[in-house]
């Protein structure tokens, strides 16, 4: 059994930090009905869903996937790279503590979960403005007991590395190569985005199944065409709010 834990939508998600998108107006009654939609889509997928309440204080705390790093042994509790987002750990740190051992990394550290991408036993993590140079060594260093590797990719025109690539498949990548050099992804078949849609590169691979945003529909004939399946949503105002649909979960194996 896969757990996936969620939060609510914030009420002030409309004061959310933005870095590579205008600002719009965001239908919080519209968000929170996506949301709902998108937990949904988790449970179709196999999720038993776990919703946290909503921070009002925070945001951005819808995203839950910055605030943590879930692997089979243990737990990391990040340092977001948004100053304003630090006060989220703690209660996912509550949450996680039931199922996993917890790791934190620690100041000067800083690191976004939505920089991290997890294939087999190797994290790649995105070289952003969300994490540093000292969160990713304190990240390699925590998980070398458990032989876990952690390489670097750099990026450039995006928030995350999961804005850029994310997993599709086994050995499958969806990829958008402006946003980064595929050349560091050698050894895996990509699967390039429609250049009409620059960010449609953000997938949730749960099992056998992709939870997919319904609005790019060319690069979603494309996963399709490759045997994918796909569960659609709409997570139209949480992406004004720069969100995906990578970064609105911590999903991970249920140790009961």
């Amino acid at each position: 059994m896969k757990i996936a834990i969620t939060r609510a939508v914030s009420p002030a998600l409309a004061s959310c930090e933005l870095s590579f998108v205008h600002r719009e107006p965001i239908d919080l009654a519209k968000a929170h009905a996506q949301h709902a939609a998108y937990n949904e889509a988790l449970r179709r997928a196999g999720c038993e869903v776990m919703q946290l309440p909503a921070e009002p204080a925070y945001p951005d705390s819808v995203f839950v996937e910055d605030t943590a790093i879930v692997l089979d042994e243990v737990a990391v509790i990040t340092r977001p790279g948004a100053a304003t987002r630090r006060g989220e750990t703690d209660s996912i740190a509550r949450a996680l503590r039931a199922h996993r051992p917890l790791l934190a990394l620690e100041a000067p550290a800083t690191l976004d979960g939505g920089d991290v991408m997890r294939v087999g036993r190797t994290l790649y993590v995105g070289e952003s403005a969300r994490s540093n140079r000292e969160g990713v060594a304190q990240l390699r260093a925590l998980l070398a007991p458990y032989g876990h590797a952690v390489e670097t990719i750099p990026i450039a025109g995006c928030l995350h590395l999961k804005s850029a690539v994310t997993p599709v498949d086994d050995g499958v990548l969806l990829v958008q190569p402006e946003w980064l050099d595929v050349a560091q992804l050698d050894g895996f078949t990509l699967i390039e985005v429609d250049p009409s849609e620059p960010h449609a590169a953000n997938a949730l691979r749960i099992g056998d199944a992709v939870v997919y945003p319904d609005c790019f529909p060319r690069t979603l004939a494309k996963l399709v065409a490759a045997g994918i399946e796909v569960i659609t949503v709409d997570v139209s105002e949480l992406q004004k709010a720069e969100g995906a649909v990578t970064c609105c979960s911590l999903v991970f194996e249920s140790r009961g």
